[in-house]
């Protein structure tokens, strides 16, 4: 097993990182900015670093710094955890290269599922299906990005090939909007991600965002955990995620599962890994495979038994997978609602200190959190504050005790989220199971 790793990241998922090393007897560094010195797992780890003033480019984001982190304390890895670095191609070689180990997959892996364009052809090659779109790069030819939306059909959308983070999207319903759209597109791709590529794909009207978790070990060997469903997002932000998806069969799962795992042993995949689908009439379509642990990760946890960052840490120190297929089984139902320190109407991000805090308790309900009473939220990073995650034998169970949570928990002091996720539980629709992509965002217009 690893000796001694470096944590490049904040917030819960930087604790949640160093309470598996605690388990593992793993030595933790955190690296942390001016404005985290607060943070829980600082003050937690064996040993930290600060790497720079709050501006992320400075410090989370900053390359050298990390990387110097880690050889003036002896570290022998680099777990980048998710955001951030943690999708960056540059990244991840830089610390190969200075003699340490990524913890995740290798850089050219990182590149290929890092454009969208590159991606989707080799989940081709790798037989997942694909939502039907253009086949590659858009060029500027207008009769000829006229002949290929009528060939994929109205409505279409725009996709920027660097993208990520529902940033660099545009939908298209008719071909008066086409070549506008197209320009803007692009012209918003080089601004935001310094890549002008762009795509385009059918836009599905109902669709559900169905994932899949993967874990692959770079020695020929891959498993699925099953699936989880986002589908309940605002901008293609998710709010809501919960495991397995509602009414799917076990057919289905076994059916995109397999298939997730043959993609990983074609491409190499060495790491945990999410593939991610838009799901409408039965059918899958692949959107993008991420390449890192995902926020969401604790849902799959809580009906597998499987401790992913174990397993990420285990696989990174070249140690083959600790399972089989046949060793997973899905038992129960996990919901996680996303809390967030924003306006609950307008969405706005409310930094400040929490003068007081309760978290919730009882059984089947995890709560994953970086803050305490008296602590400050800064106003320079992502405004997640926290993941509430309830378990139960079935869906209801589920849903009910995360009501009884959300109920029970007190942050006071900032503005949260809460109330939004109190009324997402007691949706009628939310609670049938099955909502698509754009239940919210309607919902939310009805509201205002």
């Amino acid at each position: 097993m690893l000796d001694k790793i470096v944590i490049a990241n904040r917030g819960e998922i930087a604790l949640r990182i160093l309470r598996t090393c605690k388990e593992l007897g793993i030595k933790t560094v955190a690296i942390h900015s001016t404005a985290d010195r607060e943070l829980k797992h600082v003050l937690l780890a064996d040993e930290t670093v600060c790497i720079g003033p709050a501006s992320s480019s400075e410090s989370y984001l900053n390359i050298p710094r990390i990387i110097s982190a880690a050889e003036v304390t002896g570290a022998v890895a680099i777990h980048p955890g998710y955001g951030f670095l943690s999708e960056n191609a540059d990244f991840a070689e830089q610390v190969e290269q200075s003699g340490f180990i990524f913890v995740g997959p290798n850089a050219e892996t990182i590149r290929m599922m890092g454009d969208k364009v590159s991606a989707i052809n080799a989940m081709k090659k790798a037989g997942i299906p694909c939502v039907p779109g253009s086949n590659g790069p858009l060029n500027d030819d207008e009769i000829q990005n006229k002949f290929v939306t009528k060939h994929i059909g109205y409505p279409v959308i725009i996709k920027a090939s660097g993208g990520g983070g529902g940033r660099g999207m545009r939908v298209v319903h008719s071909e008066v909007e086409l070549i506008e759209s197209i320009a803007m597109t692009r012209a918003e791709a080089k601004a935001a991600f310094n890549n002008d590529v762009i795509y385009m794909e059918k836009f599905l009207e109902n669709p559900r965002h169905i994932e899949v978790q993967v874990l692959a070990d770079g020695q020929g060997s891959a498993i699925h955990l099953g699936e989880r469903d986002c589908s309940m997002q605002r901008r293609h932000q998710k709010v809501v995620e919960e495991a397995p998806a509602p009414h799917m069969t076990t057919e289905m799962r076994m059916y995109i599962g397999e298939r997730c795992c043959r993609a990983c042993i074609k491409i190499g995949y060495r790491g945990a890994g999410t593939f991610e689908f838009l799901y409408e009439n039965g059918e899958f379509y692949f959107i993008e495979m991420n390449t890192r642990i995902q926020v969401e990760h604790p849902v799959t946890e809580m009906i597998t038994g499987v401790d992913l960052i174990k397993e990420q840490l285990r696989i990174a120190a070249g140690q083959p997978l600790s399972f089989t297929q046949d060793d997973i089984q899905i038992h129960g139902h996990a919901i996680e609602c996303r809390i967030n320190a924003e306006d609950p109407e307008c969405f706005l991000p409310c930094p400040g200190k929490i003068d007081r805090f309760h978290a919730p308790g009882g059984m089947g309900v995890r709560w994953e959190s970086h803050i305490y009473s008296g602590y400050t939220v800064p106003s320079h990073y992502d405004s997640m504050i926290g993941k509430l995650i309830c378990f139960g034998e079935n869906r209801g169970v589920a849903i009910a005790r995360m009501c009884n949570a959300l109920s029970e928990m007190i942050i006071d002091g900032i503005k949260t989220n809460i109330s939004l996720q109190l009324k997402i539980m007691t949706d009628e629709n939310f609670q049938h199971g099955g909502t698509n992509i754009h239940y919210l965002e309607k919902k939310l217009g009805m509201h205002k």
